[in-house]
């Protein structure tokens, strides 16, 4: 059998039930897979050869592995069956019942010529006691074992063991042959130095004074802020000996650690320890499910003094920024923001601020950076370096998780509130951090300032609701802001025809994808009006704004439309002309259509589902859905007097519009065109609306987008979040602001196990976050996968800070080191090369020097104890004799195996045979014995 094998390879396992006399017992298999060379070999096994079992209880490649069922480490097996109490049944505690199981067994063993071990499960279920048989051709096994819980004293070491171990055999043989002996000691590091532990916790003195700079609010705590190492076991192995080479008795022993041939070493993880991220996470989850709503937590109270002098907030914004003698563009928003702060608490009290004023400074100087510079404020977002590259693959999880960019005000936010929930004030400083937010909101729309940190354009669907409206609120501010200063934006690079190309979709279930190519060129009109709710004011970029007073025009002939001025005319669409009278065609200046976030198409598609399949209810819908189509074609007759459906089809869905050439009247080849056949259906949505379409231009069109509706909607969204609300929107950005510090952390240990459970975690979360109130288990789920693997790299961290890798001065030495402590956190048990005098083993020697030296200090402390209590101190025999060896502590454990093969019972049966394993601890004590017979002549 492989060296190793037992640890390395597969255990697979059977259950079933069964009943024996009116009790229910479980049945289980439990075996090593093995290749099929070893299977073929198995199948060719000859009938005087002893059973496969009985030959692995002397193979001495697998002993002490440290992952395997616990008659595997006392046997040495690779396969068994089990028979144990069902899990509702009694244990088997009688001795009568235990002898009627063991017969039977012993009896279904004969009767079957089974040759795998057969166990049965007796006394309670902690102690471990298992009784078996094992027959062969000729041959049985007996499996046998003792358990105590005080250990007698003569049996503390080699001598006592191996008298128990002859005396059991009781081979007629004189002398006896030699028994081969594996002995293993563990030694136990529990007394880590403190400065091997390099997690600093975090100061929350100076965070809570507000000692901190702005950038704090943006990084995630990381790390444990306990050992995530509790203890070091080092198990010293003396694998192949035999018996009068070594001595060990009560008085002697000769097993010194240091001169142990092979060294293995684990490490016990500190169970669930305290990490910062993972706590910072969980306590911002927990938020989720509380009830409160914000004015529940601060107490309505809070603004009722202001309330009382000021009708509303608009008004208290405006009346504590005065007196304001420089125009509204030329004022900082700092001034003006700071202002009204430090007003609205001066009626509220320190005492009844949650938030300490410079931390609340500070968070909104870190959300809101335009606040303090002088210059224009254009929106655009501020990148910290920190934050990962736009377009990089950690820049676009949010596109998995359905979270925000990691350079945007919403991600910012997130963190701003975790860093608040955990040190400053909880769930009343979350309410207040938001209380802010949403007059800072307020003050931005009704001075029309632009919130920093939001990609310009229209929301993005692939965010967070909050994200979305937050963008919605600042497509509302843009629409102000232009229509208030009077001022143009930036005409469109791309070309209106080729935003045009793909609107050949002609149902009303196929305009709002239409309506969307058409957007693109919707982008270069702007506005200004005295009449906000209504009408807007555009102006062409070709021509003086005119108008004639004619705006309600009906569809006529060209003779009839040409008596219009054109109107709202943006350039010439190339040498395209109007088909009835040769004037150039020219493209309109059109409205952009109405932003919409998730909620707002969820509603609308509601809306139009419940209008059901009937004639008035499809027409309806088509009506609904053609507003914008409606609006297009108002200004393309305004900017096209003489013009027919076909010249706009011409332009704003080419290939509705289908030409050929055909030959005329004079043999002349000439194009001639006419509309599809979906545009020909009688009384279809497109001739309806051009027959209803008026000449009126974009200017004095009904708005599509009433930014001033939209807007209050939004702020009123906004100022009825509740906390928990609030926490859901964010918690996805949250979750991944934690992958990213994962994934930074982890790119600096390189920890390949890392990386694979990264992914996971990822993969994982984009499955949940995606769907909107994903389930509260699911969400846990990957929060404690964030907090597993901090866990994992601060034991990495850990062991390399207590194993001085990064005090190496030879680069061989380093990585040898590098690779031990990745192998610790990897695999069960972690052989140490050269053993006590490698370079690991030598700094594990010193660890336990230092430990012991702390011990000797306490010791001497002790020195002036009465002699009841030094004797108490001192211990057992065996810790007294064990003490000599300073370097280390008494061993935690004493392993032993004993084997032999000998004649039983007569001295003229077959040799076969015996083992005795032996475990020793402070308050346990067990033998368990395997010993062979031969049946043939007995």
């Amino acid at each position: 059998m492989g060296k190793g094998i037992f640890t390395s390879g597969t255990w697979e396992e059977k259950s079933d039930e069964i009943s024996f006399a009116d009790f229910k017992f479980s049945i289980t298999h439990h075996y090593l897979v093995q290749d099929s060379t070893d299977k073929e070999g198995k199948d060719e096994v000859l009938e005087d050869v002893i059973p496969q079992s009985m030959q692995d209880l002397l193979c001495m490649n697998n002993d002490f592995p440290p992952r395997a069922h616990c008659l595997v480490r006392w046997y040495g097996l690779r396969e068994f069956v089990v028979i144990a109490p069902a899990a509702n049944h009694d244990a088997v505690l009688s001795e009568s019942k235990c002898n009627l199981l063991l017969s039977s067994v012993s009896i279904a063993l004969g009767n079957t010529g089974c040759q795998v071990p057969l166990f049965v499960q007796i006394h309670h279920k902690w102690r471990r006691m298992y009784v078996g048989e094992c027959q062969g051709h000729g041959v049985r096994t007996d499996f046998e074992m003792v358990h105590l819980r005080k250990v007698p004293n003569q049996y503390t070491h080699l001598s006592g063991l191996l008298d128990i171990f002859k005396s059991k055999i009781g081979c007629p043989l004189t002398p006896l042959p030699p028994v081969s002996i594996a002995i293993r000691f563990t030694y136990v590091l529990q007394d880590w130095q403190q400065y091997f532990w390099p997690q600093q916790p975090p100061d929350i003195d100076a965070l809570v004074g507000g000692e901190v700079g702005g950038l704090e609010f943006g990084k995630l705590p990381f790390g444990a802020c306990e050992d995530p190492i509790s203890e070091l076991h080092l198990a010293t192995t003396w694998p192949h000996l035999t018996e009068g080479i070594i001595v060990d008795n009560d008085v002697y022993s000769d097993l010194d650690p240091i001169q142990a041939p092979h060294w293995s070493v684990r490490v016990r993880k500190a169970e669930n320890p305290q990490c910062l991220l993972g706590d910072f996470v969980t306590e911002f989850f927990k938020i989720c499910r509380r009830k409160e709503s914000t004015d529940e937590i601060l107490g309505r109270s809070t603004f009722e003094e202001e309330g009382r002098e000021i009708a509303d907030i608009t008004h208290a914004l405006s009346k504590l920024t005065e007196p304001a003698p420089v125009p509204i563009h030329k004022l900082s928003v700092s001034n003006m923001v700071h202002t009204a702060k430090k007003k609205i608490r001066k009626h509220r009290g320190v005492e009844e601020s949650p938030l300490n004023n410079d931390v609340l400074n500070t968070i909104l100087l870190f959300l809101f950076p335009d606040a303090a510079s002088e210059k224009p404020l254009d929106g655009s977002s501020s990148t910290d370096n920190n934050n990962p590259i736009s377009g990089s693959e950690d820049y676009n999880l949010y596109n998995q998780f359905k979270s925000a960019p990691s350079d945007s005000l919403t991600y910012k936010l997130a963190l701003c509130l975790c860093m608040i929930n955990f040190y400053h004030g909880g769930l009343k400083g979350v309410a207040h951090l938001w209380q802010e937010f949403v007059l800072e909101m307020r003050f931005r729309w009704e001075n029309n300032f632009l919130i920093p940190g939001l990609a310009s354009g229209p929301p993005d669907l692939r965010c967070c609701l909050l994200h979305q409206k937050l963008q919605m609120l600042n497509c509302c501010i843009e629409r102000k802001k232009a229509r208030d200063e009077g001022r143009k934006t930036n005409t469109s690079d791309m070309h209106p025809g080729d935003a045009r190309k793909a609107g050949d979709q002609l149902g009303p279930d196929n305009l709002k994808d239409m309506d969307k190519e058409k957007g693109e060129v919707g982008k270069s009109w702007d506005s200004w009006s005295d009449s906000e709710e209504e009408f807007f004011e555009c102006l062409s970029d070709t021509e003086e704004l005119k108008g004639n007073g004619q705006e309600s025009a009906k569809k006529g002939g060209p003779k009839e439309m040409t008596s219009f001025k054109p109107e709202g005319r943006l350039y010439q669409h190339g040498k395209l002309t109007l088909l009835h009278n040769g004037e150039p065609l020219y493209i309109p200046v059109t409205q952009e259509p109405a932003p919409m976030t998730e909620d707002l198409l969820e509603e609308q598609s509601e809306v139009l589902a419940k209008l059901g399949t009937s004639a008035e209810g499809a027409h309806l819908r088509a009506r609904m859905q053609s507003a914008c189509l409606l609006s297009d074609m108002e200004s393309f007759k305004a900017a096209n007097p003489g013009c027919f459906l076909e010249d706009f089809v011409r332009w704003y869905s080419p290939r509705d519009y289908i030409e050929e050439e055909v030959i005329d009247e004079k043999g002349n080849m000439v194009l001639k065109g006419e509309l599809s056949a979906r545009m020909k259906i009688p009384s279809n949505m497109w001739v309806e609306a051009w027959e209803t379409a008026k000449p009126i231009p974009a200017r004095r069109q009904r708005r599509l987008f009433d930014d001033t509706r939209e807007a209050e909607k939004v702020l009123h969204y906004l100022a009825v979040q509740k906390p928990a609300d609030l926490a859901r929107h964010l918690l996805p950005c949250v979750i991944h602001a934690a992958v990213l510090k994962v994934k930074e952390e982890e790119n600096l240990e390189n920890i390949s196990s890392v990386k694979k459970i990264i992914k996971q975690i990822i993969t994982h979360s984009s499955k949940v976050l995606h769907f909107p109130n994903p389930e509260d288990k699911k969400l846990e789920e990957i929060i404690h996968q964030i907090t597993n693997v901090e866990a994992i790299i601060a034991r990495a961290r850990s062991l390399k800070a207590k194993f001085g890798t990064e005090k190496c001065e030879q680069e061989e030495e380093k990585e040898d080191l590098e690779r031990f402590v990745s192998c610790l956190l990897e695999q069960p048990e972690v052989l140490v090369v050269g053993a006590g005098r490698g370079h690991a083993g030598k700094i594990i020697h010193k660890l336990f020097v230092n430990a012991q030296r702390l011990t000797e200090s306490s010791d001497e402390a002790a020195a002036m104890a009465p002699p009841e209590e030094e004797l108490k101190r001192m211990g057992s025999p065996e810790e007294r004799r064990q003490n000599s060896v300073s370097d280390f502590p008494p061993p935690a454990g004493r392993e032993l195996i004993l084997r032999t093969t000998v004649p039983r019972p007569a001295p003229y049966s077959r040799a076969l045979p015996q083992r005795m394993y032996s475990v020793l601890t402070k308050e346990d004590f067990r033998l368990a014995g395997a010993f062979s017979s031969d049946t043939s002549f007995f």
